[in-house]
């Protein structure tokens, strides 16, 4: 119950303090269905995997095996400065690594034939069977555009940094990987924060459609355009923040959404849920989400998670 389908756990463990084990377990706890462990690396993928790998080695029996049946992946380079300048090299890395990864989930599940090399991999894994194994990435991303100006944050965002040029590649980055999802045949995870326009843009200069507005904080009108493309819209613990001043506008957001287009997420180790605002998120407070957004939505907590469910096994294959 209760599926995330958008945290960090490599930062949230080892960043953060949390004990990754304890968080595993309580999902485990409560038949979670569904985890996606978020990519913004380009070299980051295996090292994610080594931490939650560690951590679900101290769990015993059936406990351990829902908590790495739970957790899955996706593969991403988030739009940083330095990844932007250099984003020919970085999406190569990512590249070979999804390739690495995928081969050795191959490997554990006891397939001995060698996977096809370089695009015709890409190629052969379009909407192959077993897509949805833990073993292998799920999704693109997360990747985006971001032109939300906050030095002091968490990503350090500085206006000055961006100049034409730099705006100009990182629209260059984030398209790089929307052709990747493509040539996969994966869902893309979006990242879209003060950007709308320029993200659509991107979206439907390479005509793509396929995968999750992540985090999302735009309004109605804006909803209407990704919906109306085929996205589906994740909330998360800033959805809880809404003053009271703006609480119609975003019940009537949640209401409009589609109940096959709508997810939930944490977005961990950031944007922990009222009441646990301003600490260190963890997936196990998504449930949080869960009743904020069922209550806008005039369902309960245990409904709307078996919506997503039904909406994250029909967008991964699972």
């Amino acid at each position: 119950m209760f599926s995330d389908t958008h945290f960090h756990f490599y930062n949230m463990t080892q960043e953060r303090g949390l004990d990754g084990t304890e968080v595993l377990a309580a999902l485990a706890g409560r038949d979670t269905f569904f985890g996606l462990d978020i990519g913004t690396k380009a070299d980051d993928l295996f090292l994610r995997k080594q931490a939650i790998d560690r951590a679900a080695s101290l769990l015993c029996g059936e406990l351990k095996k829902k908590a790495e049946k739970l957790i899955h992946y996706s593969a991403g380079i988030w739009p940083d400065v330095e990844s932007i300048k250099n984003r020919d090299k970085c999406l190569e890395t990512l590249k070979k690594n999804i390739l690495l990864f995928n081969e050795a989930g191959e490997q554990e599940d006891g397939e001995t034939g060698k996977q096809e090399e370089g695009e015709n991999a890409f190629n052969a894994g379009k909407k192959s069977e077993g897509r949805g194994d833990c073993r292998k990435i799920l999704a693109i991303g997360e990747c985006g555009l971001d032109h939300h100006w906050n030095p002091s944050g968490a990503d350090g965002r500085c206006q000055e940094d961006f100049d034409e040029k730099i705006f100009k590649g990182e629209k260059e980055l984030f398209m790089m990987q929307i052709e990747l999802a493509e040539k996969m045949g994966l869902p893309l995870i979006v990242h879209s924060r003060d950007a709308f326009e320029d993200t659509l843009d991107c979206l439907d200069e390479l005509d793509f459609h396929n995968g999750i507005i992540h985090c999302y904080s735009y309004g109605l009108s804006e909803a209407k355009e990704f919906l109306d493309r085929g996205w589906y819209l994740a909330f998360g613990g800033g959805t809880t923040y809404t003053k009271k001043a703006k609480m119609p506008q975003m019940t009537e957001l949640l209401r409009y959404v589609p109940e096959d287009r709508i997810l939930l997420e944490t977005d961990a180790p950031y944007l922990a849920p009222v009441p646990f605002r301003g600490q260190t998120n963890s997936p196990v407070l998504v449930e949080h989400c869960y009743s904020f957004v069922a209550s806008a939505r005039n369902t309960t907590p245990q409904d709307l998670s078996e919506t997503v469910d039904k909406n994250i096994k029909k967008l991964f294959c699972l």
